[in-house]
């Protein structure tokens, strides 16, 4: 009887230990503790640390409070202005209320993904291409606040972000828009080009407007056209002369005896003349012969008396 008691003992002793190890759970710091009696949730979760449940009649499920990121698939639609196009997304969730996540929702993460999937859609609907790209900001807060406000309330799931990662486009678009690009950046080069053309233009007048008030300034950027053109070690030069040049030095010479257009042009008679009066004016006794016994002189034109005889100058009197 002594035995047979001592193994009872030890039989009540070792279910007794059972039972005490069965009810205590430990709770992780990044976890909560739902607790079901007998099949009814418990008001209140259980915190981090150790805690205790009765073996048969609690069950106690864990919950996981960190943040998930959850990738979204790639969903095609059709934006407001008529483009296909492929987005996807991710979505940054967290546990707020752990008895509505287990109560509530079968399955918190299965169901965060369809909410994602289908308000994805929605965006793209109502949005264009142009804000799909640029403007992505935008569309990521309203992403979040259609998620967030089929999820908090009911399932105590908390919607912390929504980003979209990648928009994909058609290549018949890719290349449209290659093409757009392309020609906006030739009409500003060409803007720019013809900008650059028309202060040069200003500038050129403003310098021609210089040189003519003072001739030799003309001559002077010749010269320095020349020195820039040599220092290029040609062996051949060619440059334009302008013909104003060689009347400029004409001029500065004293050898320009042309007269300006619409005034009188003197004829032989009055040139032989003049030059025997100034002839006289300098005191030398010199005689000149009448305009029919002079012959015509190269370069001066003698209209009035084309076939004059040739002159035979008389030896100068003797001073």
């Amino acid at each position: 009887m002594a035995e047979a008691a001592f193994v009872l003992l030890g039989v009540i002793g070792f279910v007794i230990l059972l039972v005490i190890l069965s009810s205590i759970k430990v709770v992780q710091q990044v976890e909560r503790g739902v607790v079901f009696r007998l099949g009814q949730v418990q008001p209140h979760f259980r915190p981090p640390g150790l805690t205790l449940i009765f073996p048969v009649i609690d069950r106690m499920t864990k919950v996981n409070m960190q943040t998930v990121a959850m990738g979204v698939p790639a969903q095609e639609g059709i934006t407001q202005d008529n483009v296909s196009v492929r987005v996807d997304a991710v979505v940054y969730f967290r546990v707020i209320d752990p008895v509505k996540a287990i109560v509530n929702v079968q399955n918190y993460n299965w169901a965060i993904s369809q909410v994602a999937q289908t308000s994805l859609r929605a965006v793209i609907g109502r949005a264009d291409m142009q804000q799909l790209l640029s403007d992505r900001e935008t569309i990521n807060a309203e992403l979040r606040q259609i998620m967030d406000g089929m999820t908090e309330a009911p399932w105590g799931v908390k919607i912390e972000r929504v980003e979209i990662k990648d928009v994909s486009l058609p290549e018949g678009m890719k290349r449209s828009m290659a093409r757009q690009a392309e020609a906006e950046r030739e009409r500003r080069a060409r803007i720019i080009a013809a900008d650059g053309e028309f202060q040069a233009s200003k500038r050129l007048a403003a310098a021609a407007e210089v040189m003519a008030q003072d001739p030799a300034s003309l001559q002077l950027r010749l010269l320095q056209t020349v020195v820039e053109v040599a220092a290029e070690k040609n062996s051949t030069l060619v440059m334009p002369f302008p013909v104003e040049l060689l009347r400029f030095f004409d001029r500065a010479a004293g050898g320009d005896r042309t007269p300006p257009e619409g005034s009188h042009r003197p004829d032989l008679a009055e040139r032989l003349a003049k030059a025997e009066e100034e002839l006289a004016e300098a005191g030398e006794p010199v005689s000149i012969d009448s305009a029919d016994k002079v012959p015509p002189v190269p370069g001066l034109e003698t209209k009035e008396q084309p076939g004059i005889a040739a002159r035979h100058e008389e030896p100068p009197a003797q001073r």
